[in-house]
């Protein structure tokens, strides 16, 4: 496996069985109870802000990305981030986050948030949101709530509990965008 055979590549319905498989593997079925996975239940992910990393055929990684709002804040939060274990720490990851948000950015996206490590997510532009400023509908470490601000102000617009767009209250707005 050369890293030059790795493409990259929007996801496609016919990549789900094998992201399924990947996440799994990944994270396996205690997934479905952590609060991300919750909101996710919320309605679908956005197909074509996500994207799949395939070699020789194969799905070796996934980002995906949802809608979601907090408050009349309206963002993206990104994940599952998964990579299969033999193509691990060769950058595969970081280069599916960085084709998601620039692709984000260019649909006139507001901002990118997530649960997850800071000291991986940092160097890609993810921030701390402020302690107490958002919740999730389980519970969450709070230094793990990261955002990725694409127009300025964004973050500070999500206040309170995140959930699905879809979910979110008639009455807020539907989107942030450009």
């Amino acid at each position: 496996m050369s890293l030059a055979d790795v493409r990259y590549l929007p996801e496609t319905p016919a990549h789900d069985p094998e992201i399924e498989a990947i996440n799994d593997e990944a994270f396996g079925p205690g997934r479905f109870v952590l609060a991300a996975y919750k909101i996710r239940e919320g309605g679908p992910h956005e197909r074509a802000l996500s994207f799949v990393a395939v070699d020789g055929g194969t799905v070796v990684a996934s980002v995906r990305m949802t809608r979601i709002a907090a408050g009349a804040g309206r963002a993206l939060m990104l994940g599952p981030l998964a990579v299969r274990p033999a193509f691990k720490n060769l950058g595969i990851g970081r280069r599916l986050v960085a084709i998601a948000l620039e692709t984000a950015a260019k649909a006139g996206i507001a901002a990118i948030m997530l649960v997850g490590d800071e000291p991986y997510y940092g160097p890609l532009g993810f921030r701390r949101i402020p302690r107490g400023q958002i919740s999730m509908p389980r519970p969450v470490d709070p230094d793990r709530l990261l955002a990725h601000e694409i127009m300025p102000g964004a973050v500070a617009r999500l206040a309170g509990e995140v959930c699905h767009a879809d979910q979110a209250k008639i009455g807020e707005p539907i989107a942030v965008m450009a």
